[in-house]
Protein backbone atom coordinates (compact mmCIF):
# COMPACT_ATOMS: atom_id res chain seq x y z
CA UNK A 1 0.00 0.00 0.00
CA UNK A 2 2.92 2.26 0.80
CA UNK A 3 4.32 2.87 -2.60
CA UNK A 4 0.59 4.05 -3.93
CA UNK A 5 -0.51 6.88 -5.40
CA UNK A 6 -3.52 6.70 -3.26
CA UNK A 7 -1.29 6.02 0.16
CA UNK A 8 0.80 9.31 -0.39
CA UNK A 9 -2.44 11.32 -1.76
CA UNK A 10 -4.26 10.43 1.37
CA UNK A 11 -1.37 11.69 3.64
CA UNK A 12 -1.22 14.96 1.51
CA UNK A 13 -4.49 14.99 1.89
CA UNK A 14 -4.84 14.97 5.95
CA UNK A 15 -1.43 16.68 6.33
CA UNK A 16 0.59 13.93 7.53
CA UNK A 17 3.46 15.69 6.40
CA UNK A 18 6.04 14.99 9.43
CA UNK A 19 9.00 15.05 7.28
CA UNK A 20 8.30 18.20 5.73
CA UNK A 21 10.64 20.83 6.62
CA UNK A 22 8.35 23.58 4.79
CA UNK A 23 11.63 24.82 3.51
CA UNK A 24 15.09 23.77 1.50
CA UNK A 25 17.20 21.41 3.69
CA UNK A 26 20.17 23.70 4.93
CA UNK A 27 22.47 21.13 4.01
CA UNK A 28 21.19 20.95 0.79
CA UNK A 29 20.65 24.07 0.06
CA UNK A 30 24.90 24.99 0.99
CA UNK A 31 25.35 22.12 -1.42
CA UNK A 32 23.45 23.86 -4.06
CA UNK A 33 25.08 27.20 -3.08
CA UNK A 34 28.63 25.94 -4.21
CA UNK A 35 27.26 24.63 -7.85
CA UNK A 36 27.99 27.16 -10.40
CA UNK A 37 26.99 25.50 -13.68
CA UNK A 38 23.08 26.21 -13.75
CA UNK A 39 22.92 23.95 -16.83
CA UNK A 40 22.84 20.61 -14.91
CA UNK A 41 20.09 18.54 -15.51
CA UNK A 42 18.77 17.82 -11.85
CA UNK A 43 16.11 15.34 -11.01
CA UNK A 44 14.31 15.32 -7.69
CA UNK A 45 12.51 12.13 -7.48
CA UNK A 46 9.81 11.55 -4.32
CA UNK A 47 10.14 15.52 -4.01
CA UNK A 48 7.17 15.89 -2.14
CA UNK A 49 6.59 19.51 -1.96
CA UNK A 50 9.61 20.16 -3.37
CA UNK A 51 11.28 23.17 -1.61
CA UNK A 52 14.84 22.14 -2.81
CA UNK A 53 13.41 22.31 -6.72
CA UNK A 54 11.77 25.78 -6.05
CA UNK A 55 14.90 26.88 -4.41
CA UNK A 56 17.34 25.67 -7.58
CA UNK A 57 15.03 27.07 -10.07
CA UNK A 58 14.66 30.57 -7.74
CA UNK A 59 18.93 30.66 -8.25
CA UNK A 60 18.32 30.16 -12.11
CA UNK A 61 18.68 26.83 -12.54
CA UNK A 62 16.93 26.22 -15.66
CA UNK A 63 16.65 22.22 -15.71
CA UNK A 64 15.25 21.10 -12.81
CA UNK A 65 12.66 18.16 -13.11
CA UNK A 66 10.64 17.08 -10.07
CA UNK A 67 8.53 13.45 -10.00
CA UNK A 68 5.82 12.46 -7.18
CA UNK A 69 3.57 9.77 -6.97
CA UNK A 70 0.99 11.77 -5.53
CA UNK A 71 -0.64 15.01 -7.73
CA UNK A 72 -1.41 17.46 -4.73
CA UNK A 73 2.40 18.60 -3.60
CA UNK A 74 3.48 19.23 -7.34
CA UNK A 75 -0.13 21.19 -7.17
CA UNK A 76 1.46 23.10 -4.13
CA UNK A 77 4.99 23.49 -5.72
CA UNK A 78 2.88 25.08 -8.96
CA UNK A 79 1.10 27.67 -6.72
CA UNK A 80 3.96 28.50 -5.19
CA UNK A 81 6.10 29.22 -8.03
CA UNK A 82 3.66 29.67 -10.79
CA UNK A 83 6.55 29.80 -13.43
CA UNK A 84 8.08 26.31 -12.96
CA UNK A 85 8.02 24.95 -16.17
CA UNK A 86 4.81 22.19 -16.34
CA UNK A 87 6.98 20.17 -18.38
CA UNK A 88 9.67 19.38 -15.70
CA UNK A 89 6.40 18.60 -13.46
CA UNK A 90 6.63 14.80 -13.87
CA UNK A 91 3.34 12.79 -11.16
CA UNK A 92 5.29 9.24 -11.60
CA UNK A 93 6.37 5.98 -9.90
CA UNK A 94 10.61 6.36 -10.18
CA UNK A 95 10.72 3.16 -11.38
CA UNK A 96 9.02 4.33 -14.37
CA UNK A 97 11.06 7.58 -15.25
CA UNK A 98 13.34 7.39 -18.05
CA UNK A 99 16.15 10.01 -19.06
CA UNK A 100 19.57 10.98 -18.35
CA UNK A 101 20.55 13.21 -15.59
CA UNK A 102 24.05 15.03 -14.23
CA UNK A 103 22.53 15.00 -10.52
CA UNK A 104 19.85 13.43 -8.77
CA UNK A 105 18.57 14.90 -5.17
CA UNK A 106 17.33 12.55 -2.72
CA UNK A 107 15.67 14.28 0.51
CA UNK A 108 13.87 11.52 2.46
CA UNK A 109 12.63 9.76 -0.58
CA UNK A 110 14.47 6.76 0.00
CA UNK A 111 13.87 6.04 3.67
CA UNK A 112 9.86 6.19 2.38
CA UNK A 113 9.97 3.72 0.24
CA UNK A 114 9.15 0.37 1.65
CA UNK A 115 12.68 -1.60 2.54
CA UNK A 116 12.68 -4.18 -0.26
CA UNK A 117 12.65 -1.33 -2.94
CA UNK A 118 16.38 0.03 -1.74
CA UNK A 119 18.59 -2.29 -3.91
CA UNK A 120 15.76 -0.99 -6.69
CA UNK A 121 16.20 2.60 -6.02
CA UNK A 122 19.59 1.97 -6.32
CA UNK A 123 19.91 0.52 -9.48
CA UNK A 124 17.52 2.90 -10.78
CA UNK A 125 19.25 6.00 -9.59
CA UNK A 126 22.37 4.31 -11.31
CA UNK A 127 20.53 3.80 -14.51
CA UNK A 128 19.06 7.48 -14.64
CA UNK A 129 22.59 9.16 -14.46
CA UNK A 130 24.95 10.81 -17.37
CA UNK A 131 28.61 8.70 -17.14
CA UNK A 132 30.07 10.25 -13.73
CA UNK A 133 26.78 11.63 -12.78
CA UNK A 134 26.04 12.28 -8.91
CA UNK A 135 23.37 11.09 -6.10
CA UNK A 136 23.61 13.43 -3.55
CA UNK A 137 21.30 14.34 -0.55
CA UNK A 138 20.44 12.95 2.78
CA UNK A 139 19.68 9.63 4.06
CA UNK A 140 18.09 9.08 7.88
CA UNK A 141 20.47 7.77 10.29
CA UNK A 142 18.62 5.44 13.08
CA UNK A 143 17.03 1.74 13.37
CA UNK A 144 15.49 0.40 10.19
CA UNK A 145 12.15 -0.36 11.40
CA UNK A 146 8.97 -2.14 10.36
CA UNK A 147 6.78 1.09 10.98
CA UNK A 148 6.88 3.63 8.27
CA UNK A 149 7.70 5.87 6.60
CA UNK A 150 10.26 6.82 7.31
CA UNK A 151 11.99 2.99 7.71
CA UNK A 152 15.27 4.58 8.91
CA UNK A 153 18.81 2.60 8.60
CA UNK A 154 21.95 3.03 9.17
CA UNK A 155 25.19 4.02 6.95
CA UNK A 156 26.15 0.36 6.58
CA UNK A 157 23.34 -0.83 5.50
CA UNK A 158 22.63 1.62 2.91
CA UNK A 159 26.45 0.80 1.38
CA UNK A 160 25.59 -2.11 0.79
CA UNK A 161 23.41 -0.56 -1.89
CA UNK A 162 24.81 1.87 -3.24
CA UNK A 163 29.05 0.53 -2.98
CA UNK A 164 28.89 -1.66 -5.86
CA UNK A 165 27.08 0.85 -8.50
CA UNK A 166 29.02 4.38 -6.71
CA UNK A 167 32.12 5.74 -5.92
CA UNK A 168 31.61 7.01 -2.41
CA UNK A 169 32.88 10.28 -2.50
CA UNK A 170 30.99 11.66 0.86
CA UNK A 171 29.35 10.11 3.09
CA UNK A 172 29.40 11.26 6.91
CA UNK A 173 26.86 12.60 9.38
CA UNK A 174 25.29 15.73 8.46
CA UNK A 175 26.76 18.83 10.70
CA UNK A 176 23.80 21.26 8.80
CA UNK A 177 20.42 19.31 9.23
CA UNK A 178 17.22 20.94 10.06
CA UNK A 179 16.79 21.43 13.47
CA UNK A 180 13.97 18.95 13.63
CA UNK A 181 16.76 16.35 12.30
CA UNK A 182 19.91 17.10 14.03
CA UNK A 183 21.45 14.55 14.75
CA UNK A 184 19.67 11.87 12.29
CA UNK A 185 20.70 12.61 9.09
CA UNK A 186 23.67 11.56 6.90
CA UNK A 187 25.31 13.50 4.04
CA UNK A 188 26.08 12.01 0.86
CA UNK A 189 27.87 12.04 -2.25
CA UNK A 190 27.80 9.20 -4.46
CA UNK A 191 29.55 9.49 -8.41
CA UNK A 192 28.32 6.91 -10.40
CA UNK A 193 30.82 4.24 -11.42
Amino acid sequence: MINTEQYWEQRYKNKDTGWDMKSVSPALKAYFDQRNNKQLQILIPGAGNAYEAEYLFLNEFENVFVTDIAKTPLENLRERVPDFPESHLWQSNIFDIEGEFDLIIEQTFFCALPPQLRREYAKKMHALLKPEGKLTGLLFDFPLTKDGPPFGGSKSEYLNYFEPLFEIKTFERCHNSHPKRQGRELFFQFIKK
